[in-house]
């Protein structure tokens, strides 16, 4: 039984314990078969740094079968240490490698060993420390640039006549790309059109070309507008990926909680005509007892299709809008994502970009066609609806709002008291044809996409006449308003943080990322803001009772 227990403790196998892992001793018949198995030349991939820790592992693991065979195992160890550290380079690497991972700790190999008894030895002990995270994180990122491209390019493409190259810079969110610095000795996108063509020649649909401003940049190009750098980035890197499975499951069931909370608005338009203990429980905080029957309202769901549909159509029409501008410009878009409000109807949708933008503008028209379209149907509606509720035979269409609700906009607040007359806005409620919800709430929600910030259509649309810098700007003024209530009232607080959780990163730059939109864009944009800003600025107490709008009961 002494000899087995013995001839078990000696033996070179992997030792498994819960604190330590001892390793058999690596091969170099094993280094081989990994570099014919990946086509890689051998050294190029394969760190041999873990093998000179295994070796060192393996020794220290085995115990001593006895005192009189200390010296041969003391010669044979030598000359195994001699043999890996040829392998892996100097005796003053071993030390810098030591010192720096501090993972183990090895006994000496001069001590002596009693025959017969198992010596603890200390093992490898695993750490951050000893994780090379430059090589993982060249694992698994994203590919980058063949350099032997980049040498070909830099060669063939760049010139006296075209770019003058300065200097090279990481390119892309991880460092994955290149980004080619220098002098520009042409008309911009003359020069870029012909470098697209040539890189298109040279590599296929490799890579893309980007144009972008030269970063810290101090002063602009001797022809006007800024200085251009050009950036080049793999194709699978640069694009964005297909639309996947579970993303159009996701599309499907926020679509239907969206006309879930659709309906909910239009039961909430007839609050007048609702079940007093349904109003109460829903309105009085101060209300207690248990919940009413919910089957009371299924009587008012088919009143409230229409609201229902009025609002859906809205935003149907806004995304019509999108996909009809990105078609002649063959820009793919994403499905879109209705996100669902039980104040609003819907917080709108968003809509991603599947392929990369050819310039700003058309990152400008595509976005601001979706507020456009979605924007002149709401106005439709709203101004039908005042229309209508002027109408004595739509009488019995009418619904019953509170008046103070037409304080929630300067603007619209200002275009009903026009329509329907200062006694109709002074009553304690307001009687008003379903469309003129619909145009209320698709107005606002059009008006809250259109805010210069992050990834909304706004914002798209800033970055793309102005650039990411102002884009920078008008958010943190736009993050201010919001929280401050300034603009949408109690809208303000859930509306600006669905911004914050999906919508607050910019978009991705443009191919041409440089060129200007022009003038009328620009006037556009800046006229869209104003609007924006009246449609969502609240009137408060004193101006409402100045003004003629709603019925002011205290200030």
């Amino acid at each position: 039984m002494a000899a087995a227990a013995a001839a078990l403790a000696s033996s070179p196998l992997v030792h498994l314990t819960s604190p330590r892992i001892r390793f058999p001793r690596p091969r170099a018949s094993a280094a081989s078969a990994c570099c014919s198995r990946w086509g890689c030349p051998r050294g190029a991939y394969l760190d041999w740094r873990p093998l000179r820790r295994c070796e060192r592992m393996r020794r220290f693991s085995i115990d001593e079968g006895g005192g009189g065979s200390g010296g041969e195992d003391e010669e044979k160890r030598s000359e195994d240490e001699a043999a890996v550290e040829a392998k892996v380079g100097t005796a003053e690497e071993l030390g810098s490698e030591r010192s720096r991972s501090g993972s183990f700790s090895s006994s000496s190999s001069s001590s002596s060993v009693t025959p017969g008894v198992s010596s603890e030895p200390t093992l490898l002990s695993f750490s951050v420390d000893s994780i090379d995270t430059v090589k993982l994180l060249e694992l698994l990122g994203p590919e980058k640039v063949d350099p032997a491209d980049v040498k070909a390019i830099k060669e063939k493409f760049f010139g006296y006549t075209t770019f003058w190259l300065t200097r090279e810079e990481p390119f892309g969110d991880l460092g994955e790309g290149v980004l080619f610095v220098g002098n520009l000795r042409g008309d911009r996108e003359e020069i870029f059109g012909k470098l697209q063509r040539q890189l298109r020649e040279l590599t296929g649909d490799k890579y893309n070309l980007f144009m972008v401003e030269e970063p810290n940049s101090e002063e602009g190009d001797p022809r006007g507008g800024p200085r251009v750098s050009f950036g080049l980035l793999r194709r699978e890197v640069s694009e964005p990926g297909p639309t996947t499975l579970w993303q159009y499951v996701i599309s499907l069931l926020l679509f239907l909680l969206s006309v879930f909370s659709c309906i909910e608005l239009g039961i909430a338009s007839k609050i007048s005509s609702l079940p007093p203990e349904i109003v109460s429980y829903f309105t009085d905080p101060n209300a207690t007892g248990p919940p009413p029957d919910m089957q009371l309202l299924l009587p008012f769901v088919e009143s409230a299709l229409p609201v229902a549909y009025g609002v859906l159509a809205i935003q149907l029409f806004h995304e019509v809008g999108h996909f009809l501008a990105a078609y002649p410009k063959k820009v793919k878009l994403s499905i879109p994502f209705f996100i669902p409000n039980f104040t609003l109807g819907t917080f709108g949708s968003i809509t991603q970009f599947k392929s990369i933008l050819p310039n700003r503008k058309a990152m400008f028209d595509i976005s601001t066609a979706g507020p456009l379209a979605g924007a002149a149907l709401s106005f439709s509606m709203f101004s039908v609806g005042l229309w209508l509720s002027l109408n004595p035979a739509g009488a019995s269409d009418l619904v019953q709002v509170p008046s103070n609700i037409f304080q929630g906009s300067l603007l619209l607040g200002l275009v009903s008291r026009a329509t329907l007359g200062y006694s109709a806005m002074h009553a304690a409620t307001v009687s008003i044809h379903p469309l003129v919800i619909a145009g209320w709430c698709g107005l606002t929600t059009t008006a809250f996409n259109m805010l210069p910030v992050g990834c909304l259509d706004g914002g798209r649309a800033l970055q793309g006449a102005f650039g990411k810098d102002a884009l920078f700007g008008f958010g943190l003024t736009t993050y201010s308003l919001l929280g401050l209530g300034v603009l949408g009232g109690p809208l303000s607080l859930p509306w600006g943080l669905y911004v914050l959780l999906c919508q607050r990163t910019p978009e991705k730059p443009c191919l041409d990322d440089v060129s200007d939109v022009g003038t009328w864009r620009r006037a556009a944009l800046i006229a869209s803001v104003f609007l924006v800003v009246s449609i969502l600025i609240p009137l408060w107490d004193e101006l409402a009772e100045d003004l003629g709008v709603g019925l002011v009961t205290s200030f």
